[in-house]
């Protein structure tokens, strides 16, 4: 561990929280003394405290450990390109519009890659004003069932989170512009569907 690259972390973010060293001290039982120490670089952080440390500074744990923060490639502002994270443990649904680094549970999470869609068995789809309304035949049972539907097109998400036992239908609005609709199914994974290719065929 590089404790000069550690420190100038925890100096930049402990900054940019506009904290003083006694601040971060007070909260992690310790001396500012300790954190000057680290700041200069002349030691790194006990074990215990990591977590700790992480949470007041509002960082991740592995990134405080390499001493580093690498920027993600700027949001182009285009949510067409939005990824979707399902956490294995909890079942917590997250959203990214660009490369992010998603933990949810102590775990790391990969964005879910979409399925090829079969419009065969896709969702039914038709148009009732300015909404849509979409029934699809899906097992809603606890062990295999639609967690979420969502729809979306460039600047603009609809998410909807479905539970066991439900009725798997639902109303989503009509975006237009191209939108897609994805359908998360706990047992298969992620699928996504061109809202005008099921309309030509509903």
């Amino acid at each position: 561990m590089d404790c000069m690259k550690v420190g100038k972390l925890i100096l930049q973010l402990r900054t940019e929280k506009g904290l003083t060293q006694k601040q971060v001290a007070d909260q992690l039982n310790i001396s500012n003394k300790t954190v000057s120490k680290w700041e200069c670089g002349l030691g790194c952080p006990d074990v215990s405290l990591w977590e700790d440390l992480a949470n007041v500074l509002g960082a991740d744990i592995l990134k405080l450990l390499q001493g580093e923060l690498k920027p993600n490639r700027p949001d182009v502002g285009k949510i067409d390109r939005i990824q979707f994270y399902v956490c294995p443990s909890c079942g917590n649904i997250l959203t990214s519009t660009g490369t992010a680094s998603i933990a949810c549970c102590g775990r790391q999470l990969q964005p879910l890659c979409p399925a090829t869609a079969d419009y065969s068995h896709g969702p039914k789809v038709e148009e009732i004003e300015d909404e849509y309304y979409a029934t699809i035949s899906h097992e809603m049972r606890r062990n295999h069932y639609l967690l979420f539907v969502a729809c979306v097109n460039d600047d603009r998400i609809w998410l909807n989170r479905l539970y066991p036992e439900q009725n798997p239908a639902f109303r989503f609005p009509n975006m237009r512009n191209g939108a897609s609709l994805y359908l998360y199914c706990t047992k298969h994974g992620l699928v996504k569907y061109k809202v005008n290719a099921l309309l030509s065929r509903s």
